[in-house]
């Protein structure tokens, strides 16, 4: 990285500061500037429930887009502007539906096998090359602020010495969901450290969490998303990526206000498949994710993590605001999207790492102007797996990302198709490979360690409570997407079908 790269925080806010003032004489000529090659901003939320934005809601019956009362949801407008304007995936899923192997997957283009990040916490390996790393040889300029989970256990672990390419990772961290950030005045590290008794405690441990919640400058998400503008400002006169990672809305369930009175948790009902009766998969097991009921904890939950996608969604809306005040969006891609999903008490959990909907399905929305046709729909399945060699192809580097196990998937999304909605079949898999899934736009297969093969039709059984796959009319399918499944796990060496453990019948 060159030298005149890196700066302490307190210049870098300084020269934000400076580069502002002049900004504001300067009017948009400066975004104007034409590079040639497209700009990219991803702004990727952490452990986000699709059926809460309102782009994913207007894709659903009223019945799926209201689990938890009827009209009850977050008004998302900046979002599903990136929508309005671009393109929408409707079925996106996540390599493996959990934080650190989902984000591998998007970085690389590779599955969690080949990542060496299979579960939670683990290191990514360093001889694996990621998407940044291409920009970065291409001669963006390219940044990373928030959550990481490819550095192993450190928490939070700023500034991680293995950068992948993002040449400023100052405000990059290596896990945790504080929900308050500041700057040291020295300039230093900056600590969302919460000390009892002298040691160092996450937020839900803390006596009292009120008292480290931050308000409009140092809450998380608004510290991250200001800081992100702030990036893009100092590199606006040359290309740029800038990836900020929000940790929300991953519990804690806690939100700053005023978000965290603007839903009433008495309004919320619990979701029909609460209580789904006995025919349950076995991969559904009791476990630290299980709900026990829809519980008063869980509501008030509920109603914080509404604010927290609202408060996202407001954040998104200031960096677009500024992409387009300033001219930059013209020649600018913005991708919005998260790492796995949260159940929120449908089928009696919470949380993730489960192959239903909300828990592996993910949003994903983009937009590039002059090229991808305002109110795309590519209803044709993928997974985050596609995102590295996609992106990088929208940006003119098609196959630059050598060893990919994702496609470029660009042309979906520059077709002049209005929908994209031809069959693909694909799968992704359990961190403690338990089970793996083969999805298309319809139907989804499970095959377990521990149960019969499941078959779900997403079209007649949305809820996911029947299984298909010993019906005489589905035998077709079935046998089409087990084929599928294990040509897929062949071909990225996935060790469940090494092993043998997973129940073919």
């Amino acid at each position: 990285m060159p030298e005149n790269r890196r700066f302490t925080r307190r210049q870098f806010i300084g020269s934000a500061a400076c580069s502002a003032a002049a900004l504001a004489l300067a009017g948009k000529t400066l975004g104007a500037r034409k590079t040639g090659r497209p700009n990219l901003v991803i702004i990727h939320t952490d452990e986000h429930n699709f059926r809460t934005l309102g782009c994913c809601r207007d894709m659903l019956s009223n019945e799926q887009a209201y689990m938890w009362g009827e009209g009850l949801k977050v008004e998302t407008p900046h979002i599903d502007s990136i929508a309005k304007q671009g393109a929408i995936a409707t079925s996106c899923y996540s390599s493996s539906p959990v934080c650190s192997p989902s984000r591998s997957s998007l970085q690389t283009g590779l599955y969690p096998q080949a990542t060496a990040v299979k579960k939670n916490n683990i290191p990514m390996l360093s001889s694996v090359k990621t998407f940044a790393n291409v920009l970065q040889e291409k001669g963006y300029a390219t940044t990373y602020l928030g959550k990481w989970h490819l550095d192993g256990y450190g928490k939070p672990q700023w500034d991680p010495k293995r950068n992948f390419g993002y040449q400023d990772n100052r405000y990059m961290f290596n896990r945790g969901h504080w929900k308050k950030l500041i700057v040291k005045d020295n300039g230093g590290a900056l600590p969302p450290e919460h000390y009892v008794d002298g040691k160092l405690t996450m937020m839900w441990k803390l006596p009292s969490q009120e008292s480290v919640i931050g308000d409009e400058k140092s809450f998380t998400t608004d510290f991250l998303c200001d800081r992100t503008i702030q990036a893009i400002e100092r590199d606006k006169d040359r290309p740029f990526c800038v990836m900020c990672s929000i940790p929300d809305p991953h519990g804690p369930d806690k939100v700053r206000s005023p978000y965290n009175k603007m839903y009433d948790k008495d309004k919320f009902e619990e979701p029909r498949t609460l209580d789904a009766g006995k025919n349950l998969p076995g991969w559904l097991s009791k476990g630290k994710n299980w709900t026990d009921g829809f519980t008063e904890s869980q509501r008030n939950g509920l109603a914080e993590y509404f604010g927290m996608v609202k408060c996202i969604d407001d954040n998104v809306g200031k960096i677009l605001a500024y992409l387009k005040r300033t001219g930059l969006e013209e020649n600018t891609i913005v991708v919005f999207t998260s790492d796995h999903g949260d159940l929120m008490g449908e089928h009696n959990r919470h949380n993730k790492g489960l192959p239903y909907e909300t828990s592996a399905r993910i949003p994903f929305v983009i937009k590039y102007p002059g090229k991808i046709k305002p109110g795309k729909i590519v209803r044709k399945a993928n997974t985050n797996t596609d995102f590295a060699p996609t992106i990088l192809s929208l940006m003119g580097f098609e196959g630059e990302l050598k060893g990919c196990h994702g496609e470029d998937i660009s042309k979906d999304f520059t077709s002049h198709e209005k929908i994209v909605d031809s069959e693909r079949i694909v799968y992704f898999r359990h961190a403690n490979e338990n089970w793996a899934a083969a999805v298309s736009s319809r139907y989804k297969l499970v095959l377990s360690t521990v149960d019969r093969p499941w078959l779900f039709d997403l079209e007649k059984d949305p809820d996911e409570l029947i299984n298909f796959y010993n019906k005489k009319e589905y035998a077709g399918v079935a046998q089409r997407f087990k084929k599928a499944i294990v040509e897929q796990m062949k071909k990225f060496e996935e060790p469940m079908l090494k092993n043998g453990n997973l129940k073919m019948s």
